[in-house]
């Protein structure tokens, strides 16, 4: 992923917002990412890829193996069409 690239897709948060917030605001759980844009609050499926975001600055390493943009929005779309979560209207499933 590219830091440009939406990781919270429901509500648009990119990669380079969060990497940001960690950096400014110093947070203590992977859970206050959630005060940056709404991050892992609607269907749930980047909360995975924020804790990794989260434990990668707590340590001072960078995400290894990252999956595109593309490949990305598609497992998000395949983990919503199982049932996996709801998004918010407005952000559909994309592939």
């Amino acid at each position: 992923m590219n830091d440009d690239d939406e990781v919270c897709l429901c509500f648009h948060v990119s990669r380079r917002k969060l990497v940001n917030y960690l950096r400014v605001e110093r947070i203590a759980r992977a859970s206050q990412l959630s005060e940056c844009g709404g991050a892992g609050t609607g269907c749930g499926w980047c909360r995975s890829y924020l804790e990794r975001l989260f434990a990668a600055s707590r340590q001072g390493l960078s995400e290894d193996a990252e999956p595109t943009a593309q490949e990305y929005a598609s497992q998000r779309a395949r983990y919503i069409r199982a049932g996996g979560g709801t998004p918010p209207v407005g952000s559909e499933p994309r592939e």
